[in-house]
This record gives structure tokens, C-alpha cells and sequence, in this order.
């Protein structure tokens, strides 16, 4: 138990992807503040440490979430992954959600005015995102392809800085959208729409969490190594 609570959060979700599930469930962020070892982020959270720990032995996850060994990639290939997996998910949920957080705006803002930050925030978060991309799909990752290529190409390694700047960014949005709509939960009396958007959300928030590490705890150490 103590070489778990000893560990960073950011080593075990590299070890088991599995486990982001039960950092997530503590609300315990494990991409832009995975450097943080489990007892110092259950301290500073106010959370009892054991109950994490125990959770982390007894995942009940790991057994219907592929296991997959990112830290033994190549970087090219880690590349590929986030381009094909990640960034695909992003460009193709943005519209629909925000289509969806400004109707449920419009419709609920007024007995329900957290949803109106919740869609300020979100196009904050996408007008972000695609300048982000934009960055990783022809400055950052072409120069990833080029020195594999050629070891003595040089790049200006200060993107990868103001990347890690971006994400801890995004990573604020991110929480504060998780705690005005209470994790998700949608009143009983939503409509169709307003429980589409938080389930849209949360499974937006799930996907960027692992696209955040990926980068932030494997690819880019990689780059730096």
C-alpha cells in the first residue's frame, strides 16, 4: 500500500490506463497534475488516502479496459495515435457539443445559469482546442517525424513549453465545467437535450484527460530523454 501511495499519479495511469477511472471517480487530475504522488493529491484534496489506494487494488475497470503499453511505443507511432484517436474525437464532438451547451443556454440560462457559463466556457475551451491542434498537426508532430528521420534536424523544443502552458489551461476549464454541472448530473427535470449535453461532456472531459497524458506524461518525456 505505501508503494501506491508513494507513487505519482501520472506513473500508475502509465502503467494502467485503467486506473484513470478511479483518480476521475476522486475527481484526482491525472494529466496536468500527474506529477503528484497519490498521498499528496489525497492530502491536498482532502480525501482519504486509503480509500483511493484500496480502490486502486480492487479496479474493477481493468478487466474491460484494454491495457495498452503507451509507454513502450515509439514516439512516431504515439504520434500517430493521438492524431488518429484523439485528435479525430476532438474535431468531430466539438460542433454537436457546443450546438448543444448554447440551446440548453438559451432554454434553461434563466432557472438554470450555470449552463450559461458552461457554454461560455466550453467555446473558450473549443476556440482553444483547435488552435491547439493546430499547433501539434504542423509545427510540433511534423518536427517529431522529421528528427526520427534525420537525428541531427533541430527544432525549437520551447513548443513543447507553451503546449504544456495550454494544456494546464484547458485542464481549468475543464474543472470548473465538471463542478458547476455537480460532475455531469443533470436535474431529473432536464430535457433530452440538457442530459445529451452533460453525457457528451463527460465523455468529451474522459477523452481529453488521456489525450492530455498521453502527451504530457509519455511523448513529451520521450522528446526531452
Amino acid at each position: 500500500m505505501s508503494d501506491i501511495k508513494n507513487k505519482t499519479i501520472a506513473e500508475i495511469v502509465s502503467d494502467d490506463i485503467s486506473t484513470a477511472s478511479v483518480f476521475k471517480k476522486y475527481n484526482l487530475d491525472f494529466c496536468c497534475g500527474g506529477g503528484t504522488t497519490v498521498e499528496k493529491a489525497c492530502e491536498k484534496a482532502n480525501i482519504n488516502t486509503e480509500d483511493v489506494v484500496y480502490d486502486l487494488l480492487n479496479n474493477s475497470s481493468q478487466n474491460s479496459v484494454p491495457n495498452l503499453n503507451f509507454k513502450a511505443w515509439s514516439a512516431d507511432f504515439l504520434v500517430d495515435y493521438i492524431l488518429n484517436v484523439h485528435h479525430t474525437y476532438v474535431k468531430e464532438n466539438l460542433t454537436i457539443i457546443n450546438e448543444f451547451s448554447s440551446k440548453v443556454a438559451r432554454v434553461h440560462g434563466e432557472h438554470a445559469p450555470e449552463n450559461i457559463e458552461i457554454d461560455n466556457l466550453f467555446t473558450e475551451l473549443s476556440n482553444e482546442l483547435i488552435n491547439h491542434l493546430d499547433k501539434e498537426e504542423n509545427i510540433l508532430f511534423p518536427a517529431i517525424k522529421a528528427k526520427i528521420a534525420d537525428p541531427n534536424f533541430v527544432y525549437d523544443e520551447a513548443v513543447i513549453k507553451i503546449l504544456e502552458d495550454e494544456h494546464d489551461h484547458a485542464g481549468t476549464i475543464v474543472k470548473r465545467i465538471q463542478l458547476i454541472s455537480n460532475n455531469f448530473t443533470p436535474p431529473d427535470w432536464g430535457c433530452n437535450t440538457y442530459k445529451a449535453l452533460y453525457h457528451l461532456l463527460d465523455e468529451f472531459i474522459n477523452d481529453l484527460y488521456q489525450h492530455i497524458h498521453l502527451e504530457n506524461n509519455i511523448l513529451f518525456p520521450k522528446l526531452k530523454e
